[in-house]
């Protein structure tokens, strides 16, 4: 069975080429949203065969729904740019093993790499994604940032996608950085409102999950790292969210 490939793009040069090479191994066309790169993301999008939307940002999930009417087949594999099936995710979708079954979404296990070393501690595996659904029941949700997939009938399985995010522990922080702001936007937005004590409960909880539970502190400094990281976040989402509220105090 046909399926498209769809990816969000913003100054992804880097990466895009590869990523559409990637998908054209299962996919029979490749449709890019593109929210007005300044670099030459569209030129080498459209070199290596993808077809190229321009979109201002609407949000995580609202770009990606925006890209589904450019997609004519109902399956859809929705990567981001620094995103590529494993092979047995390859296998899995080749074989059509995905069409076993009454399933609309497949989430597929992540492998998180920082500058080509695999991040299997504190929390970051297994992490899971939904990258795969047909849209005729299937759709990303209305999240501005970590959309989710809305399915109907959606099932886990462990072929696994490869994630080669950043290239240092700074492009980790400056990306939870920006998340966190978004986050906080969206959960005001949503109606969440939090007193001033969310932001060190969540950012110390945090810490003991990932660094105890999660056996971070297996992993030497890198595991305290990311740990210290991941508390960060959570602190930073919680704290942005009670500056929004003060400041929208009438």
């Amino acid at each position: 069975m046909a399926i498209s490939g769809l990816v969000i793009t913003f100054n992804e040069e880097k990466m895009i080429g590869k990523c559409i090479d990637a998908l054209f191994k299962v996919c029979d066309e490749v449709i890019i949203i593109d929210s007005l790169s300044k670099d030459r993301t569209v030129e080498i999008a459209k070199e290596k065969g993808g077809i190229v939307i321009e979109q201002p940002f609407l949000g995580d999930g609202p770009q990606r729904s925006h890209g589904l009417p450019y997609c004519k087949n109902d399956w859809i594999l929705n990567l981001d740019a620094d995103e590529f099936l494993d092979s047995d995710a390859e296998d899995f979708i080749l074989k059509g093993n995905y069409l076993k079954g009454n399933y609309d979404a497949f989430s597929f296990r992540v492998k998180n790499f920082l500058d080509d070393k695999l991040i299997d501690f504190a929390g970051w595996y297994p992490d899971h994604k939904v990258r795969f659904f047909n849209k005729k029941t299937a759709r990303p949700s209305d999240s501005r940032v970590h959309q989710t997939i809305v399915a109907s009938n959606e099932k886990k399985v462990s072929v696994h996608i490869l994630h080669y995010g950043w290239d240092s522990l700074q492009q980790i922080v400056a990306k939870k950085n920006q998340y966190a702001g978004w986050n906080a936007q969206q959960l005001f937005d949503q109606g969440y409102r939090v007193s001033v004590f969310k932001p060190f409960l969540n950012g110390t909880v945090a810490f003991i999950r990932c660094y105890f539970f999660k056996k971070g502190f297996l992993n030497g400094l890198d595991g305290l790292t990311i740990s210290i990281i991941q508390s960060f976040f959570s602190y930073e989402k919680y704290y942005r969210l009670i500056k929004i509220q003060n400041g929208n105090r009438k």
